[in-house]
């Protein structure tokens, strides 16, 4: 006996080529495709079949590189199945192209690992579906602008006109169409022939291939085709598929094309080209002031929103006038404040209080991220971007049904954005320290790495005076994306057009322009580059220099390291995310500015905080002095209302003098004492309370004062004693009333007791933040990876083990088929194979009717159930009798 092993059987399908997979090399294609997981399916050729579901292969082929891409389209057009040796020629040309051939391999095996492409190197075959969505048709062209074989053109043609052609071309007729069309085909693969017959074409002729060779390869003729193409169509270079339209041969085009399939084949990325450098020092503090800068903005949006926000819409979101009145308190741009807004929201900062009258409010996660010192808080905000599907770019614009997009409204989720983030920070991360990209040649990179749907092909006129037509080339889509810089936000991103339906490739665009923005105002970037702890943040490698390119690295190591395809991106796990976030924390600390104890007052009632304040210096002087601007040192203005405000929260006099005492590097001056003893002297004077509401005070002088002022007309006042006033007017309503006309009144209790207003009193119950919307099935884990694919395997030993023949003969059930068999032969079965250890195959199903196979080895018999080791399962089940529809034992394998 030989005990040379025989060499493994090429596989007949794709199911027979993943039996002959690894554990590892399923374990990419599912980690690749998820979806083929969801649920697992229960054999291996459950899974091929699923792999070539449509779905499953479009959601794939949109996951390709623009070069893996354009092997899979020239796999679409060569024979089927191909060689290695014919793609390469499809793709390098008779010429040859070094990138290429360097970067053919790799994207085969992308394709391969992806369950795309399936054989050896010698019998390379596309999956079916991705045949028919790729190969040209006249209702869709491909995008190598290559038409239908002379085979497929000539499909419905009489066999006299065929043996026309072939005489015409100068061949030998045959006695059969099938022939004929060999024949013909043969003439046109033959380069030397193909050149002796081109050089017989007149030259008008010559000029309306060359029209045509690029695409679209379809043409319009007239009933009386001119000589030119008269010629054409005689010898086959151009034949007829519908009355009136032409198309060129695809033999032909790749005979004028020199072999190509693709105009430009592109086996590199385009680099990322670096705008501008700094010095990292700069970038990171330049990031830094941005990361505060953010803080105090969100912090300055919430505290504006303390005793109750805009009200929700009833449609869910910001009105337009809410989100103008926001933008005008935070001092920026409406699409900005959308930003601020829809951070707050995706941080758990922020949400709807869901009371009767509904209105936007603090979360009571606000007052415990207040309380966390500043690197975490905006740790907190950066990582709630870095994974919200929630897109404020795209507020202002209109979705599907031409309803504009608001704030916090629905509509706005977008399931590309946390990858997008990802990818565009990532490719900043691959600069040498400190450089700013161009935003050209981020948007260049992402195209390649998600190269856009192709555009629809068109007709052209073979002929100059047969008909008009569009020149070749693919059509590019329109709509564009606000520009990367400063004026990204300056007007609504989304104004004056449609977002909710916008494709897939344009949005792509928009969003990575949007990222670059975003990341500068959050602080992840400054000065366009990367900082430091951006870089932690994402989990990003240490920054590198710029590498030698002929340094070998990886499966591309043969294209220069920064052309090299680049690994799709991995998510972090929640426990990688929150290490990434605690390191960029670490890592932002030392750069933000220590808070002050001090500010500096001054003689025109301004004082000046030349740096951030100290939580509790902060909280008080906000309500003390009105906020008149900020930006490097912020300048508080006490004004008669504010520090009335400071009153009505339960401070006195004494305490104000006190505060500022403490508090200021100068002396208190003397026009703000004045100011705080003045107003403190009239606070109270007047009280109110509720009647409906009445208004008393211990001068009868002042209430007359009141009564006879014109202003007080709506107020509804009338005199009930001489220090007594009562009034139609609410109580809040009062007090308004009384301000607007110079006087300090106190509200107070039943009891005649002051009551103390608090500013910070609104806070809704406790809310989650939304949860992003995930773009497709998620990527699954190592652990369940692991379990999935013994459950396949497990199910796929069951459904192809060999069964033993029944007493007629016959096999016991078909591929798929459960076995059956009477209550007593199965009885009998299981009882002998607990005697003799033998392996079954069993049929079962379960509480909700589902049918399964399964092998088992029964251990067990009695009480109706059987316990045996179930191989499928990997472990010992229990199963009733009752619910197994048969049995059989499995043939001996065979040597």
């Amino acid at each position: 006996m030989s005990t040379e092993e025989k060499p493994a059987a090429a596989p007949r399908s794709l199911a027979e080529a993943l039996r002959g997979r690894d554990d590892v090399s399923l374990a990419a294609l599912l980690r690749g495709r998820p979806d083929l997981i969801t649920p697992v399916p229960t054999d291996l050729t459950q899974l091929a079949t699923r792999a070539g579901t449509r779905a499953s292969v479009v959601r794939a082929l949109e996951r390709l590189d623009r070069f893996t891409l354009q092997t899979a389209q020239a796999l679409a057009v060569a024979a089927d199945p191909a060689s290695y040796g014919e793609l390469l020629g499809l793709l390098a040309g008779d010429d040859g192209d070094p990138a290429v051939s360097a970067a053919l391999p790799h994207a085969l095996g992308v394709l391969r690992e992806q369950a795309l492409v399936w054989g050896g190197d010698d019998r390379l075959r596309l999956v079916r579906t991705a045949r028919e969505l790729l190969a040209p048709s006249p209702q869709h062209p491909s995008p190598t602008g290559l038409g239908p074989t002379v085979r497929e053109a000539t499909a419905g043609m009489s066999p006299g006109r065929i043996q026309e052609i072939v005489t015409a071309a100068g061949l030998p007729s045959t006695h059969d169409s099938v022939s004929a069309v060999t024949a013909l085909t043969d003439l046109f693969n033959d380069p030397a022939r193909m050149s002796a017959l081109l050089d017989e074409a007149p030259a008008e002729s010559v000029e309306v291939l060359e029209r045509l060779v690029w695409g679209p390869p379809y043409g319009q003729v007239t009933a009386e085709p001119a000589a030119r193409l008269r010629w054409l169509l005689d010898r086959g270079l151009l034949l007829p598929t519908a009355p009136g339209t032409v198309v060129l041969p695809r033999e032909v085009a790749l005979r004028l094309r020199a072999g190509r399939a693709h105009p430009a084949p592109e086996p590199v990325p385009p680099s990322v080209e670096a705008a501008a450098a700094h010095r990292p020092q700069v970038v990171d503090a330049t990031a830094a002031g941005q990361a505060y800068t953010a803080l105090a903005t969100v912090e300055e949006l919430l505290k504006d929103w303390h005793e109750g926000g805009p009200a929700v819409l009833r449609s869910g979101g910001l009105s337009v006038r809410d989100l103008k009145r926001t933008a005008a308190a935070l001092d920026v741009t409406e699409p900005v404040a959308a930003f601020w807004v829809e951070l707050a929201y995706a941080a758990g900062l922020l949400a709807s209080d869901g009371e009767a009258d509904e209105r936007y409010a603090a979360t009571p996660a606000y007052d415990e991220w207040r309380e966390l010192p500043d690197a975490e808080r905006w740790a907190r905000l950066a990582a709630a971007w870095l994974a919200a599907t929630r897109t404020a770019g795209l507020v202002g614009g209109r979705d599907a049904k031409d309803h504009t997009l608001s704030a916090l409204g629905p509509g706005l989720d977008r399931s590309a954005a946390p990858e997008v983030r990802h990818r565009v920070l990532a490719l900043l991360a691959a600069l040498p320290e400190g450089a700013a990209p161009s935003g050209d040649s981020v948007l260049a990179r992402l195209r390649w790495e998600r190269p856009p749907r192709a555009g629809r092909g068109g007709t052209t006129s073979p002929g100059g005076g047969e008909r008009g037509g569009p020149g070749s080339g693919e059509a590019t889509g329109s709509g564009g994306a606000p520009g990367y810089g400063a004026g990204t936000y300056a007007s609504h991103p989304g104004a004056g057009g449609r977002t909710a339906g916008d494709g897939g490739d344009d949005l792509r665009a928009r969003l990575a322009l949007w990222v670059l923005a975003e990341a500068e105002m959050l602080g992840v970037t400054g000065r366009g580059a990367l900082s430091t702890h951006g870089r932690a943040l994402i989990g990003a490698p240490a920054p590198r220099q710029p590498a030698s390119e002929a340094e070998p690295e990886g499966p591309g190591d043969k294209l220069p390291v920064h052309h090299r395809p680049a690994p799709a991106p991995v998510p972090l796990s929640p426990a990688e995310q929150a290490a990434a976030a605690a390191a960029a924390a670490r890592l932002l600390a030392p750069l933000l500015p220590e808070p002050l104890d001090h500010v500096l007052l001054q003689a025109d009632l301004t004082a000046v905080a030349p740096g951030p304040l100290e939580r509790p210096l902060a909280d008080m002087l906000g309500v003390l002095a009105d906020v008149e601007s900020k930006g490097g040192a912020t300048v508080y203005r006490f004004t008669p209302g504010s520090v009335r405000r400071a009153l009505d929260a339960g401070q006195a006099a004494a305490d104000l003098h006190a505060f500022l005492a403490a508090h200021s590097r100068t002396p208190v001056p003397q026009p703000l004492a004045y100011l705080i003893d003045d107003v403190a002297r009239r606070h109270g004077h007047l009280r109110v309370g509720a009647a409906s509401a009445y208004l008393r005070c211990d001068d009868d002088a002042v209430l007359g004062e009141i009564l006879a002022d014109k202003r007080a007309a709506g107020l509804g006042l009338r005199r009930l004693a001489p220090t007594v006033l009562a009034a139609q007017a609410d109580p809040a309503g009062l007090l308004a009333g009384l301000r607007a006309m110079g006087f300090a009144p106190a509200a107070e209790s039943a009891e005649g007791d002051v009551l103390i207003a608090r500013a910070d009193a609104h806070r809704t119950p406790p809310r989650t933040p939304p949860e992003p919307v995930p773009d497709g099935p998620p990527v699954p884990d190592d652990t369940l990876l692991g379990a999935a694919i013994r459950a396949v395997r497990a199910g796929d030993r069951a459904a192809t083990a060999p069964r033993r023949p029944t007493a007629g003969g016959d096999r016991p059930g078909g591929l798929g088929e459960l076995p059956r068999t009477t209550a007593a032969e199965t009885l009998a079965t299981l009882q002998a194979a607990v005697l003799t250890g033998g392996t079954l195959w069993m049929g079962y199903v379960n509480a909700e009717g589902a049918a399964s196979q399964r092998v088992i080895a029964p251990v067990r018999v009695e009480g109706g159930f059987v316990t045996a080791y179930d191989h499928t399962a990997d472990e010992v089940r229990t199963y009733p009798l009752h619910r197994i529809t048969g049995v059989a034992e499995l043939a001996d394998e065979e040597d």
